[in-house]
C-alpha cells in the first residue's frame, strides 16, 4: 500500500475488517479518507462505502471520493489503480467491467479477501451464484484458515445446493471465528433448505449473542431468518418480537433494511398473520423509492410495500420499472424486460389483492427469478405469492402440486399444513359435489 498516516492506516484496517466481518466500523474509512484527501485507497473505499448505500444520492457522493482518489493516483500502487478503476466502472454501472477487474484483483493479491468479499456482492446482485463460489474457491489456497473465507465458502456452496460442503465450511469457519455472522447466515439457510426449523431457531438463538457492533444489515437479517423458522414452527408471538424488535426500526432508510421488513410482512400476511398498521411504517421510508431502479430484487419489494401500504408511488414506480425495461443501453436490460417486468406487474396485483392477474404475471416471471439477484431464501417470497394468489382464486390442483412440493423442507409447517388442509377440503368438496 502507498504510504499513509497512522489515522488513515486504522480507518482503511476498520474498512476491510468491518466490511468482512459486518461490523459499523467499517463506515470509520470516511472519516480517515477525509482527514488524508491524497490517499487513494482511503478514498477510494470512501467511495464503495457510499455506493454500498444502493440509493439516490450515492453516486454523487461516491464521485466526491473519486475525484480525490484520481488527482492523488500519480502515486498508487498496482492494486490502488485496480481499485479505483472498480469504483469509475461501478459508478458509470459498468458492473460487468467491475467485475472483470475484481477477478484480476484476486488472481494477482489472493489474499485481499475484502475483493472477493466485493466480487461476491456483484455476483450475488445478479443472480450468479457459480461465481460466487469460484472466487472465494480461487481465493481459498491463499487463505485456509481464515474465518470470513469459509463463510464466503459456505455461501457459496449453499446458493449451488451442494449443501454438505456448505454446511461443513460454516462450521469450520465458527471454529475458528465464533462471531463470524456470514458463516451463521450460511448455516440458516442450510437448516433452512434441509427443513431443520426448531434446530435452526435454537442455533441463531445461541449465535444472537454474539451480534454486537454488526451493521444493521447483517443483524436485521438474520433475526429475519430466524423469523422464517418462527413462521414455520406458528410461533407467531417470536415472529411479532422478531420483526418488532430486530428487524424493522435499525435503519429504516436503509435498502436492505427495507426489503427485509417488506418481505418479512408479506409472509406472515401469507402465514394467516394480522400485521396490522406496520405496512404504513414501512411505506413512510419507501416513498423515497417511488423511482428507484437501481437494482430490480430490491425494486421489486419497495413496489410491494408502496401498493400494500395504498400509496400512489407505487404507481410511480411501476411506470419508473417500465421505462427501464425498455431502456436500450443498460446491461441488465433484458432482466428487466423479461423478468423484472411481469414480476412487477404479478407484485402489484398480489399486492392490491387482483389475484388473478397475480397468478398471470407471476407465473410468467417465477422461472427465471434467479437472474435478479438475492438468495434461494429471499426469492422464495415471490413463489410464495404466487402460490397464495393460486389459493386466493381456487386454483385448488396447482396450489396441492406447489404445497406438495414445498412439504420437501418444510414437512412440518404448520402454515403451509394448514392451507393443504384447506385444499384437499375443497377439492373434496368439489369431488363430493
Amino acid at each position: 500500500m502507498s504510504r499513509a498516516t497512522s489515522a488513515t492506516l486504522q480507518g482503511i484496517d476498520d474498512f476491510i475488517t468491518g466490511f468482512l466481518g459486518y461490523e459499523k466500523k467499517a463506515g470509520n474509512v470516511v472519516a480517515a479518507a477525509n482527514g488524508e484527501p491524497d490517499s487513494v485507497l482511503a478514498s477510494t473505499y470512501a467511495g464503495f462505502t457510499w455506493m454500498f448505500l444502493e440509493a439516490e444520492g450515492a453516486k454523487r457522493k461516491a464521485s466526491q471520493y473519486l475525484r480525490r482518489a484520481r488527482a492523488a493516483a500519480a502515486s498508487a500502487n498496482t492494486r490502488e489503480q485496480l481499485l479505483l478503476s472498480q469504483l469509475e466502472r461501478w459508478i458509470a454501472d459498468d458492473i460487468p467491467a467491475v467485475q472483470k477487474i475484481g477477478e484480476q484483483i484476486v488472481e494477482t493479491y489472493p489474499t485481499d479477501l475484502a475483493s472477493v468479499k466485493l466480487h461476491q456482492y456483484f455476483s450475488f446482485n445478479r443472480g450468479d451464484a457459480a461465481s460466487m463460489l469460484s472466487i472465494a474457491q480461487k481465493a481459498e489456497p491463499a487463505n485456509p484458515a481464515n474465518a470470513h473465507l469459509q463463510g464466503m465458502l459456505a455461501f457459496g456452496y449453499e446458493q449451488m445446493h451442494e449443501i454438505e460442503k456448505a454446511e461443513a465450511a460454516a462450521r469450520k469457519a465458527l471454529s475458528l471465528k465464533a462471531k463470524e455472522p456470514w458463516a451463521q447466515h450460511a448455516l440458516a439457510h442450510v437448516m433452512l433448505s434441509t427443513g431443520r426449523t426448531r434446530e435452526g431457531v435454537e442455533f441463531l438463538g445461541e449465535a444472537s449473542e454474539t451480534w454486537v457492533d454488526l451493521n444493521s444489515f447483517i443483524y436485521t437479517h438474520n433475526w429475519w431468518h430466524k423469523a422464517l423458522f418462527h413462521i414455520s414452527l406458528g410461533d407467531s408471538q417470536a415472529v411479532f418480537d422478531a420483526y418488532d424488535h430486530h428487524v424493522w426500526g435499525v435503519e429504516k432508510d436503509y435498502s436492505q433494511d427495507q426489503v427485509g421488513a417488506v418481505s418479512l410482512l408479506a409472509r406472515m400476511e401469507v402465514a394467516g398473520l394480522d400485521v396490522g398498521n406496520r405496512w404504513g411504517d414501512v411505506a413512510a421510508h419507501l416513498r423515497a423509492r417511488a423511482r428507484d431502479t437501481i437494482q430490480p430484487f430490491l425494486t421489486l419489494q419497495y413496489l410491494y410495500g408502496l401498493a400494500r401500504a395504498e400509496r400512489a408511488e407505487a404507481d410511480t414506480l411501476m411506470q419508473a420499472v417500465e421505462e427501464k425495461a425498455n431502456s436500450s443501453n443498460a446491461f441488465d436490460r433484458l432482466v428487466w424486460h423479461d423478468v423484472a417486468l411481469p414480476a412487477a406487474r404479478g407484485m402489484l396485483a398480489h399486492a392490491r389483492r387482483n389475484y388473478a392477474d397475480a397468478v398471470r404475471w407471476l407465473t410468467i416471471a417465477n422461472p427465471r427469478m434467479t437472474e435478479i439477484g438475492g438468495s434461494h431464501a429471499q426469492r422464495d417470497l415471490f413463489g410464495q405469492l404466487l402460490l397464495d394468489a393460486h389459493l386466493k382464486v381456487g386454483n385448488w390442483q396447482i396450489a396441492r402440486q406447489m404445497l406438495e412440493m414445498r412439504r420437501i423442507w418444510d414437512a412440518d409447517g404448520v402454515p403451509l399444513n394448514r392451507a393443504l388442509a384447506e385444499v384437499e377440503a375443497s377439492l373434496g368438496h368439489k369431488e363430493a359435489s
